[in-house]
């Protein structure tokens, strides 16, 4: 089978890294951002990847030394009781940032005199006599445009990438992130907290972005402010996937979709076990199930793609959902 381009090039990078929270942390480090922190729609508001070329071979050897002593970071894991991805995430990078002695304060609460809470700052980072705030996003969304927005030949939008769950959507997530998030520096409560000032707020929107097969070749230019280098997985029916030649995958846990897997022989799943897995989370929930297409390669089993396979009504329902622009 053909390996999608990132999860070729990451396990070419990565695929010595055997702990997965290591290969998460990893993964957090060095993919593409959702978003092109070059364009001007942002107004120097998103963040560029964490680790940049010239510290990749120090980030690559530090990496290497955690993974064969993950103690640290298995310590402040467990001080944690993970359900949601988000917080796991922010913890992987509280651990980065402060090994790296750049970490301020994390989860920083502002309050109204105790009474109720006016926001959280994710991180304040040491910089040069001043503070950076960082917000942390790590999102999935999958694409769907309405037939009348198709039809009436409207140009696609961020508010066209819709949560798993339809709770929410890229463009709505970005603009709560930029308008609210990223100026609570500036609220009267926050300022006794801050011993120096914040010269810079940006977001980190790290995560995948998920395309039904026939709009992959319409996406590949992306859109304003997307980069176009962001990873990306397919969006499939279960009939799309009975269809599907695959031999072996893995049903991603919520807290395994940072990275791209990888597992033992013998940790997978056949094709009738992944479609029996499906079928019986569809029978007690509507959210749309992770699948890692895997494949041998040096003794392991690597994830060469990824999709979301979605109950039948799921594209109905986004169908139903007000978008700007749709």
């Amino acid at each position: 089978m053909r390996m999608d381009s990132y999860q070729a090039g990451f396990h070419q990078q990565w695929q010595h890294l055997h702990t997965p929270h290591v290969r998460a942390l990893a993964w957090m480090l060095t993919a593409p951002g959702l978003l092109d922190a070059q364009s001007p729609l942002w107004h120097a508001a998103i963040a560029q990847p964490p680790v940049t070329d010239a510290a990749a071979q120090q980030c690559r050897q530090w990496l290497q030394a955690l993974d064969h002593d993950p103690a640290a970071l298995l310590t402040l894991l467990g001080r944690h009781s993970h359900r949601r991805l988000g917080l796991y995430a922010e913890t992987l990078f509280e651990f980065y940032l402060q090994a790296h002695g750049l970490l301020h304060a994390h989860g920083l609460q502002v309050h109204n005199k105790g009474s109720n809470t006016i926001g959280e700052f994710d991180f304040l980072l040491q910089r040069d006599g001043s503070l950076l705030h960082l917000e942390l996003a790590t999102k999935f969304y999958l694409f769907h445009r309405t037939d009348a927005a198709v039809a009436a030949g409207k140009l696609a939008v961020l508010h066209d990438f819709l949560g798993p769950n339809l709770a929410d959507s890229l463009g709505a997530k970005i603009r709560k992130i930029i308008d609210q998030q990223l100026q609570l520096s500036r609220h009267p409560l926050a300022q006794p907290l801050l011993p120096q000032v914040v010269s810079t707020a940006q977001a980190l929107v790290l995560g995948w972005l998920f395309y039904r097969e026939q709009d992959l070749p319409h996406q590949q230019a992306g859109l304003p402010g997307l980069n176009v280098k962001h990873c990306r997985g397919l969006i499939w029916t279960q009939e799309e996937l009975q269809s599907l030649e695959f031999d072996q995958a893995l049903v991603l846990d919520r807290l395994d979709w940072l990275a791209p897997a990888q597992v033992l022989p013998g940790a997978t799943q056949d094709k009738a076990q992944v479609m029996a897995a499906v079928e019986a989370s569809f029978g007690v929930t509507e959210t749309p199930v992770m699948l890692a297409l895997m494949q041998e390669n040096q003794g392991q089993m690597q994830e060469y793609r990824r999709g979301m396979v979605v109950p039948a009504n799921w594209f109905m329902r986004a169908a139903e959902i007000k978008r700007p622009g749709g």
